[in-house]
């Protein structure tokens, strides 16, 4: 990830410091700075991901169990009116991120990631602090959508009959297998994953409206008719307008776990081919993205499944069944009986495929970090597939966290889970945000030019503004329940530390790592002028051109694929 540290002029340890941008001694490959031009083969990736497969990955990667299983809550606390504006306004923030790091990835495609832009262009503490905090992100999903893959499963299998740990270790155990065999099958799984991830979650926005125009079994045409009764906001900790306003804050942190991952794009930048060309069409389609798959999902989940149906997952104790997913209460209640239990086989590679993908950042991640030299430098080994095993190790072993949902019921781990990992991932953005900022103000101070990028946010900077601002405040607010005393809670009246440690742990955490590294190093943050848009670009036009000279070789003239890929699937990949 290329933490590249600043010489302290009133600093008397110069010879701990890593040599500035431009010494004679730092050489990039492929577009990463290290010290030694001749680095060692056994740490490095292959640049593997093909450009159908990354956006394949970017479109469908990230769905999982935010949507598919955490949108239940979120009616069943707030009604249909409050998910729909959550989710629509917390899907702007997101496509204003993604447009932040594809203007930055695009113009500099560097296998460090985001983590490595915050340290060259803002300052290497936000980079080791990112790198971290990204990585406690993905130690934790990960079990996250094991225990998912638990709570799903028991729809056929009741806890009862066979414990949740057998499962766990059975997803575990394949997940760490297809990331072991390295990135070129791992590319391959994913984009047949991702794939049928899309075209189940398409399936089920043209059945469940089918449903609502009365195309189901009970022929019953249902259209808003809860948006009148019970509602279309439910009131929360309140009545009227404040009990309608709190409850629809409360779903912004469903909203936003539903989206975190959508940066993955950033971390396959270092193992794809032809960068330059594959992340800004990645980019675009996280809109359509956004608008078809997460918009419209819960407008229709919405319209199809009342807020105080008893059969809603985390609304009542049953967390077991069909009520895993709010999807699947919608096919009960049209009358269809059938299919519930296909759409909850389809949930389930929507997890696995989840988890996979989580794994393999958190690996990554790992892998960057001992690159840089801010973790050991064993994690950076890599075998002759390219995968960083003993990085993959340490992750895959924290993973088995997920047992907690053996002894504890899983609404529960759930929970705690989607509170930490939640402030993980909007710390991840204020960073890429903070990252954009200082990236424009330098490529202004530089004299780079919009036409020179391959890639510009749409929004410019005022729309990076508008989402670190609302970054912020629900990272502030995420939590406020914990300090409104409710009797109805578990505990009584009592103070929630638990959901308040988890959900506000991150915070310290962040600003821990951002100042003491500043302290120990002595490091500063760059200045326009002095921030690196240079160093590696030079490197990193030559792959792009040797790849595009060696594609069209192959190619030699030919026209790939029939009349039909051409013109309805060529466009995408």
């Amino acid at each position: 990830m290329g933490l590249i540290h600043r010489k302290n002029a009133d600093s008397s340890s110069d010879d701990l410091q890593p040599p500035p941008f431009g010494d004679e001694k730092t050489s990039f490959a492929g577009g990463q700075a290290v010290l030694d031009p001749h680095e060692d083969p056994d740490t490095q990736l292959h640049r593997g991901l093909k450009s159908r497969q990354i956006t394949m990955i970017a479109i469908g990667g990230a769905i999982g169990t935010g949507l598919i299983i955490g949108t239940g809550s979120a009616l069943a606390k707030a009604g249909p009116l409050s998910i729909l504006i959550s989710y629509s306004i917390v899907g702007f923030i997101v496509y204003m991120v993604m447009c932040a790091l594809g203007e930055m990835a695009a113009y500099l495609p560097i296998q460090s990631g985001f983590t490595g832009y915050a340290a060259r262009f803002c300052d290497p503490a936000l980079g080791f602090s990112l790198g971290y905090t990204y990585w406690f992100k993905y130690i934790i999903v990960t079990p996250n959508q094991l225990t998912a893959a638990a709570l799903v499963i028991q729809y056929w299998v009741p806890r009862e009959k066979v414990n949740p740990g057998v499962f766990i270790a059975i997803f575990l155990v394949v997940i760490i297998l297809i990331n072991y065999l390295g990135i070129r099958y791992f590319g391959e799984i994913e984009f047949w994953l991702s794939s049928v991830k899309i075209l189940t979650i398409v399936g089920l926005l043209i059945l469940s409206l089918v449903l609502v125009l009365g195309g189901g079994p009970d022929h019953d045409r249902k259209g808003f008719r809860y948006w009148k009764d019970p509602g279309a906001m439910k009131t929360l900790y309140g009545t009227g307008d404040k009990g309608r306003f709190l409850g629809l804050w409360s779903t912004f942190v469903t909203a936003t776990f539903a989206y975190l991952g959508t940066e993955l794009v950033g971390v396959t930048v270092g193992e794809a081919q032809n960068p330059r060309r594959v992340i800004p069409r990645a980019i675009k389609l996280t809109f359509w993205r956004i608008v078809v798959f997460y918009v419209l999902s819960v407008l229709l989940i919405g319209m199809l499944v009342p807020y105080n149906s008893k059969a809603l997952s985390f609304a009542t104790k049953q967390t077991t069944g069909a009520s895993a997913s709010p999807f699947v209460v919608a096919m009960i209640e049209s009358g269809i009986t059938g299919l519930p239990g296909f759409l909850n086989a389809c949930i389930l590679i929507f997890v696995f495929s989840a988890a996979n993908s989580d794994l393999y950042i958190a690996t990554r991640t790992l892998y960057g970090l001992a690159k840089e030299g801010n973790s050991h430098r064993i994690f950076a080994r890599t075998d002759r597939r390219g995968v960083p095993i003993y990085a993959l190790g340490l992750s895959a072993a924290i993973a088995c966290i997920a047992f907690l949902n053996v002894a504890d019921d899983s609404k529960k781990v759930f929970g705690y889970f989607v509170n930490l990992v939640t402030i993980f991932g909007l710390l991840t953005w204020i960073s890429i945000l903070v990252t954009h900022i200082y990236f424009v103000r330098a490529r202004r101070a530089q004299g780079v030019e919009k036409h020179q990028l391959a890639y510009t946010a749409p929004f410019g900077l005022p729309g990076t503004y508008f989402a670190l601002v609302f970054c912020i405040v629900i990272a502030l607010f995420k939590n406020f329940d914990v300090f409104v005393r409710v009797p109805g809670r578990e505990g009584g009246e009592r103070f929630d530390y638990i959901n308040f440690i988890t959900g506000y742990l991150g915070i310290p955490l962040y600003l821990i790592m951002i100042f003491g590294y500043k302290f120990i190093s002595h490091s500063k943050g760059w200045t326009p002028l002095e921030a690196d848009l240079v160093t590696g670009k030079e490197a990193i036009d030559r792959e792009e051109e040797e790849f595009l000279a060696n594609k069209a070789a192959t190619q030699d003239g030919r026209r790939s694929g029939g009349w039909f890929y051409r013109h309805f699937v060529a466009w995408l990949f």
